[in-house]
């Protein structure tokens, strides 16, 4: 689907963050996308006034393991209805003792140990790489440390995000190597998301909400799926005051991003003009549909 809307602050919802509260003017929209079926209808609305759109990352129910997330069809769907701007929310264990459940980190970089996952619009026919050195927008990084400041919420401005494969937890011997490669956090789901969003030329921000210590931290009880369920009920209202606040000020964002976010594919695309793949071109295209200029180059 192809519509015209203001620019929408898309926000995905993770393990216990699985609707928005105070949505106005609310929609159901079934986004059908070249990339298949989101996880979840795209719900629309205004938050504080400012355009929004909100997706269940695991689907209704929380039914969609993590290498089992259509992540290309979530990017397509919310780019369809406007969005660009996308703040994640990841629920995740904590690597570092300073570092306890609660207290958010906003991420501002990834080790990827991902296996099983398809983690490009490109391909053969087609031959891409973005830039990822810096994989989240400065512009929107800045923004939520503001608002976590404004909500009272304790937060961590920057911190490595170690994603894994899931879907079991870490053995303790993991746990202690990811440590000592000085990651923050643990999680499953922040890859392929970022790298699917800069390659669509989004602005991407993630907010990493510890509920555990994985496993490391022996004083501690391990992580398990029903620990994880009871933090992120007790962090919520934190979780909920976060978006709100943060929306406010990303919905003031307009213009170029000065992170070079909307330009990624400027210096990226490989294959000569001659030897697209003109299907996949077009795929491309409707996530990232700014890419047009590039066509002829």
């Amino acid at each position: 689907m192809t519509e015209s809307h203001p620019a929408r602050i898309g926000i995905i919802g993770g393990s216990g963050f699985q609707r928005l509260l105070g949505l106005t003017d609310a929609r159901t929209v079934h986004c059908a996308t070249a990339f298949g079926a989101p996880s979840s209808p795209v719900v629309t609305g205004y938050l504080g006034g400012v355009p929004v759109a909100f997706l269940q990352r695991h689907g209704p129910g929380h039914s969609i393991p993590p290498a089992s997330i259509n992540v290309k069809a979530n990017i397509a769907a919310l780019r369809s209805v406007g969005c660009a701007q996308i703040l994640s929310m990841s629920a995740v264990g904590s690597l570092r003792e300073d570092v306890p459940p609660g207290h958010f980190v906003l991420v501002d970089q990834f080790i990827d140990r991902t296996l099983m996952r398809d983690k490009t619009f490109f391909g053969p026919g087609l031959v891409g790489h973005v830039p990822f050195g810096d994989p989240v927008c400065g512009r929107m990084r800045e923004a939520l440390a503001d608002s976590a400041a404004a909500a009272g919420v304790p937060a961590r401005d920057g911190g490595t995000y170690v994603v894994m494969e899931g879907p079991q937890f870490s053995t303790r011997a993991e746990s202690r190597l990811y440590r000592q490669w000085d990651g923050t956090v643990i999680g499953m789901t922040a890859m392929p998301e970022a790298k699917l969003a800069r390659e669509a030329e989004l602005c991407y921000a993630l907010v990493a909400i510890p509920t555990d210590y994985d496993c490391w931290f022996e004083s501690q009880e391990p992580v398990n799926a029903a620990l994880v369920a009871e933090r992120m009920a007790e962090i919520g209202d934190s979780a909920r005051r976060l978006v709100e606040e943060a929306v406010q000020r990303l919905g003031r964002h307009g213009g170029a991003c000065r992170c070079g976010c909307d330009r990624a594919l400027d210096t990226a695309i490989m294959t000569a003009p001659e030897q697209r793949d003109p299907a996949m071109l077009a795929r491309l295209l409707t996530v990232a549909p700014n890419a047009n200029r590039l066509t002829n180059k």
